[in-house]
């Protein structure tokens, strides 16, 4: 190993000599000098705390103060990781992204290939289970596997290039991540160490700006002193649970996004490398903030679609026997929801498998359904409109009754003029109708009232119940900002699935297991068994019973399912569940709070 070390700590000079010498033909750099300095400097801070942590866990005994000091040097660790994250994330995410993986199995798709947890998230998992000493080996192969890494990282940057253009954009997407996660604790739950975390990225960021802020001193004076509240902020107050997100989102965090926004576009060095977000946007709040999910952009804005779409939703017709129409199950007067535990379906005497999801924001997801079967919303619509339990509907009837029909035809002919009578066909209704659907995200609560000025639009108590569910309680770690459903941080591209361990029962004294398989009915693989997309909690007031089977009527009863740490909590062993099975240890006041923030949610809706 020292052999090794030694090659290595040859390596960084020569390296940001060839690093520099790619800069040459390049038209005066601004940054990315100082970015290079600023990584090779913080890798070799990472390379030694990694060292230090595999060294505190090799010292783990029945002592427990060898327990907490190996979790503090654990939090040390990942100080020094935040600190170059923006760099890794951006430019290094495949050979790196083991460092910070997930402390659970996941499932790479379409491949199917099982991710092992690894790295500082799967030890802090180690590290905070009752059994620690047992887990010993397995703690010190994963704090070796991580030092190794680490130690290899500086190799990464030989004959690499960079421009101004990818660090500022690095800078914004690492922005993005801290709001959305590292404020929440998603990746360090049970070390509770979000904050500070987050004020060493954020320093990161102030540090590496330097030098583009200094290309417009005047213009810049804004961000200068937000970057600064932010760093003071987030030092100022580092405990987990108390920190006030609320403010620090509306005062700091999104004015901090849209003037890193400004400073770019005026440097001329605005770039996206990113599929879904619009850098052009103000903060992730923004109507506008994102882009391609689901349909494109085009489509989503062409309002012949969209009215086109509305007029299909309400037509019984799409039925096979013309006895329902979308809106029979998802009522637009009762937020787009049926309010039943499940829906009859078209089989006298019985419903459908699953609970009837609002269609609100259903649009800002990558996938559709409970188990996530369906990639888009036309898929989704063609498997509903088809599936003989729910409308029966065939393409010749449809064709007949829609496509031909003196109602619809001019309608199609103004939404698609490309296509001619005999080209329109399901497709056409499908995008038709997921373009509706796509538009049903009014975003007009009063949080996002409060969010964009408005600061009479919410109590003392739902902005106490915002900075809960984004802090102790842990509910913004799988109910993302800004739709607060599994759309995941930074980069939104991919819609995550739970294993909750969800009962059949709303009884917590006497639960009972639920036999629905959730997504494991499409893979086989065990991590999958139980597992279900994660709805958005907008709107939530408005949309009982909840559950992919329904089996919670209330908010109360659905808060104390979490507060006990789900179906492991409640002593259903679920064996893969990937919700903490730790309880919250929130009290009656809090889950109040709670559940007047997610009120706070309810958008008003046009019928």
């Amino acid at each position: 190993m020292k052999r090794k070390t030694l090659l290595l700590l040859a390596l960084p000079a020569f390296l940001l000599i060839s690093f520099k010498a790619s800069q040459k033909s390049n038209k005066q750099p601004i940054g990315t000098d100082l970015t290079l300095e600023y990584f090779v400097k913080n890798t070799g801070a990472l390379a030694q705390s990694t060292k230090d942590l595999y060294d505190a866990i090799s010292m783990l005994s029945a002592d427990t103060s060898s327990v907490i000091k190996a979790r503090k040097q654990l939090a040390v660790s990942r100080l020094h990781f935040k600190s170059i994250e923006f760099f890794t994330e951006y430019f290094f995410h495949s050979e790196t992204r083991m460092y910070n993986a997930a402390p659970v199995f996941e499932v790479e798709e379409p491949t199917l290939e099982l991710v092992e947890p690894m790295g500082f998230q799967q030890i802090e998992a180690l590290l905070y289970d009752p059994e620690v000493l047992h887990n010993k080996q397995a703690l010190l192969l994963h704090a070796d596997a991580l030092y190794t890494s680490v130690q290899d990282l500086k190799s990464l940057l030989y004959q690499f290039e960079i421009s101004d253009e990818q660090v500022l954009e690095s800078l914004r997407i690492e922005l993005i991540r801290i709001m959305a996660l590292s404020l929440a604790g998603y990746d360090a739950p049970s070390l509770k160490t979000g904050i500070a975390e987050s004020g060493e990225a954020m320093s990161a960021l102030q540090y590496v700006l330097k030098p583009y802020l200094n290309q417009d001193p005047p213009g810049s004076k804004t961000l200068v002193t937000l970057l600064d509240l932010a760093v003071r902020s987030l030092s100022a107050s580092q405990d987990f649970d108390s920190f006030d997100r609320m403010k620090f989102l509306t005062q700091i965090g999104l004015p901090l996004q849209k003037e890193l926004g400004i400073l770019t576009r005026k440097l001329g060095l605005d770039i996206n490398s990113t599929t879904h977000l619009n850098h052009q946007a103000s903060h992730i709040f923004s109507p506008d903030a994102f882009r391609n999910i689901g349909l494109t952009d085009d489509t989503l804005k062409n309002k012949d679609i969209q009215n086109l779409g509305k007029m299909l939703f309400h037509d019984k017709a799409l039925s096979g026997k013309q006895v329902n129409s979308c809106a029979s199950c998802h009522q637009p007067q009762n937020y787009f929801n049926d309010n039943l535990v499940k829906s009859p379906s078209l089989h006298a005497g019985s419903v459908l498998k699953r609970h009837t999801p609002t269609l609100l924001y259903a649009g800002q997801q990558h996938m559709q359904f409970w188990d996530g079967r369906a990639a888009t919303l036309e898929d989704q619509i063609k498997n509903v409109i088809f599936n003989p339990l729910e409308m029966d509907g065939n393409e010749e009837l449809l064709s007949e009754r829609i496509i031909g029909s003196e109602k619809y035809s001019p309608l199609f002919k103004a939404a698609f003029p490309d296509k001619n009578s005999k080209e329109t066909g399901l497709s056409e209704i499908a995008v038709s109708l997921a373009a509706y659907v796509a538009s049903l995200s009014p975003m007009n609560s009063p949080f996002d009232r409060y969010i964009a000025g408005d600061k009479e639009a919410l109590s003392s108590e739902q902005i106490t119940g915002f900075n809960l569910f984004m802090g102790k309680a842990q509910c913004g770690t799988c109910h993302f900002l800004p739709y607060f459903n599994s759309l995941l941080p930074p980069l939104y591209d991919i819609s995550e699935v739970e294993v909750l361990g969800t009962p059949e029962n709303e009884d917590p004294e006497h639960p009972r297991k639920d036999d629905d398989l959730g997504r494991y009915d499409l893979f086989h693989i065990r991590y999958y068994k139980g597992a279900f997309k994660t709805p958005t909690v907008r709107n939530a007031s408005k949309t009982a019973p909840y559950m992919h089977n329904g089996s919670f009527q209330t908010l109360n009863s659905l808060m104390e399912f979490y507060n006990r740490g789900g179906g492991t909590g409640l002593g259903l062993g679920i064996t893969d569940q990937t919700l903490s099975p730790n309880p919250l240890n929130l009290t009656a006041a809090e889950i109040d709070h709670i559940i007047s923030f997610i009120d706070s949610l309810t958008d008003s809706i046009a019928n």
